[in-house]
C-alpha cells in the first residue's frame, strides 16, 4: 500500500480539510474522479475551492479506512448519476420528449431535448442527459429487456 501524504478531516461545517506534509491546511476540499464511469475507483483528485489539484489518489483501496470513508461519503454527495434499467415509455420517436423509465433510485421521468443528448462512452454503455443537465447511465445496452431496447434504438 503506498503512504499516504495528507491528512484529511471533516470539520465543524462539514468541509473536507486536508493537511499536506508540510503542514499547510487546505480547507473545503473536494474530491473529483478523473473516470468516474469507466473506473471510479481509480484516479481521483483532491481539490481546493478555486480547483487546483492539492493531492492525487491512485486508488481509493490504498487509503486508511477513515480517509477512504470521508472521500467517499463526499462523492456519494457531490455525484448524482441514475442508472436506467428500464424505458418504460416516450411521449415521442421526436424529440423534445418525456421518457419514462425505471431507475436503481426508482421510477421517474425527464425531457430528452435531443438525440444528441444520448452519449456512446464504450461499446454498450450510454449516457442520457435531461433538460436540466441530469447524467442517466445505461450501463449494459444489451442488458436491458426488449421493449427498452426497441425504444432506444429509435433514438440512436
Amino acid at each position: 500500500m503506498p503512504a499516504i501524504e495528507f491528512e484529511l478531516i471533516r470539520n465543524a461545517f462539514g468541509q473536507l480539510v486536508l493537511t499536506d506534509p508540510h503542514g499547510q491546511v487546505i480547507e473545503n476540499v473536494a474530491p473529483v474522479r478523473a473516470f468516474p464511469i469507466q473506473a471510479p475507483d481509480e484516479g481521483v483528485a483532491l481539490v481546493c475551492a478555486d480547483g487546483r489539484e492539492v493531492a492525487w489518489i491512485e486508488r481509493l483501496s490504498d487509503l486508511p479506512e477513515p480517509i477512504r470513508q470521508l472521500v467517499e461519503e463526499e462523492l456519494e454527495g457531490r455525484e448524482f448519476m441514475p442508472e436506467i434499467h428500464r424505458i418504460l415509455q416516450v411521449t415521442s420517436f421526436s424529440t423534445p420528449c418525456t421518457w419514462h423509465v425505471e431507475t436503481d433510485r426508482g421510477a421517474t421521468e425527464f425531457v430528452l431535448r435531443g438525440e444528441e443528448d444520448i452519449r456512446r462512452i464504450g461499446p454498450s454503455r450510454l449516457l442520457v442527459a435531461d433538460n436540466h443537465g441530469i447524467h442517466f447511465l445505461i450501463r449494459d445496452t444489451a442488458a436491458l429487456d426488449k421493449q427498452s431496447r426497441k425504444i432506444l434504438d429509435r433514438f440512436l
